[in-house]
């Protein structure tokens, strides 16, 4: 009687997951839509007044600016790249990529990283031969055109602070534009002090300190990026922790080893491991139990999970210290109690 109930209760609870990660599936599908759209506005807006920010340097003669069209021609690039991953992201898994291709998105987010160093770097090079030959500024130009590009950078990041998630991608493209807003912030201050001084020099000298402060925005980006692309764990997480939580709140559970978490983005934790069930305990009723934990408590909407019985299926006894050792995600997982949850 009681393992009936167990059953009935497994299947009640995989009911509930599974209209619960239906509606969350469907969340996650309309903000990424709303995220692409956004993307797309900036990246409209950004490449309009890229070409406006280059005529305005060139004619006033500004490195400033020049350096603000640099960025934004990098990042009507970047731009195009974000909103590329976003439409990719929408294909659906195939035989090849059993994941989908939402990991173009942590590419694009990488890429965009590498190119923000690329810009900067151009920058502070141009900026030493502007200072040891000065040359001819123009403050009126280069203020109308500094104040104008302030403007459109402002409601680029508006639009893109507005947007919802936790998006690698999203971060990368904003990154981005934020480097602009400084960039024009710095070329109106710039203007100014060469209206009111005629002194050249503060040109470039702002131009790299605005390189600087990118840089900085760039390098977390750049590490964020590359601990996903390495299958790095969600921030935070504690194998350890999740063994002792699942062992203590899982009825029929005496032990968890083989625990691998990793990231296919930062919206999308996934986790595999082994539970040791105690003799007697009903398998359906602990994959269900353990299942619900792992997704209401430590946020992992995919996991993968096998349920031993005596010794490991890797040829080790419960406890052994070779249980412990880590063979990667994508080791073989195709055994009687393995289930996934998409």
């Amino acid at each position: 009687m009681s393992h009936a109930r167990d059953r009935l209760h497994g299947r009640h609870e995989h009911g509930h997951a599974h209209g619960r990660e239906h509606t969350h599936a469907h969340f996650a599908s309309q903000v990424r839509e709303e995220n692409e759209r956004r993307v797309l506005s900036v990246l409209v807006l950004t490449g309009g007044f890229m070409v406006v920010q280059a005529v305005g340097g060139w004619l006033a003669g500004s490195l400033a600016l020049l350096a603000d069209a640099g960025h934004m021609l990098s990042d009507t690039a970047a731009l195009a790249l974000s909103w590329t991953a976003f439409r990719l992201a929408r294909r659906p898994a195939d035989t090849r990529r059993t994941f989908g291709y939402y990991r173009f998105e942590i590419l694009a987010a990488f890429a965009n990283a590498i190119a923000l160093f690329g810009v900067a770097l151009w920058v502070c090079v141009e900026a030493w031969h502007r200072l040891r030959s000065p040359v001819p500024v123009l403050g009126g130009p280069m203020l109308v055109v500094a104040a104008i590009g302030l403007l459109v950078n402002a409601v680029c990041v508006v639009i893109l602070q507005r947007a919802s998630g936790n998006n690698v991608n999203l971060r990368g493209a904003l990154l981005h534009v934020v480097g602009d807003l400084l960039g024009s912030v710095a070329a109106i201050a710039a203007a100014l002090v060469i209206l009111a001084t005629g002194w050249t020099p503060i040109d470039p000298i702002l131009s790299v300190l605005v390189s600087l402060l990118i840089l900085r925005s760039a390098w977390n980006l750049l590490r964020r990026s590359a601990h996903i692309l390495m299958e790095g764990a969600p921030e935070g997480f504690d194998a350890r922790r999740l063994g002792r939580d699942l062992s203590a709140n899982v009825a029929g559970v005496s032990g968890v080893h083989h625990v691998h978490a990793w990231l296919i983005t930062a919206e999308r934790p996934m986790v595999t491991l082994h539970l040791e069930v105690e003799a007697g305990a009903d398998a359906s009723a602990v994959l269900a139990t353990a299942k619900h934990r792992l997704r209401e408590h430590w946020g992992f909407g995919h996991s993968t999970i096998e349920l031993e019985h005596g010794r490991c299926a890797d040829g080790h006894a419960p406890g052994d210290q070779g249980c412990h050792e880590s063979p990667g995600p994508n080791h073989a997982e195709a055994r009687s109690h393995t289930s996934h949850a998409a």
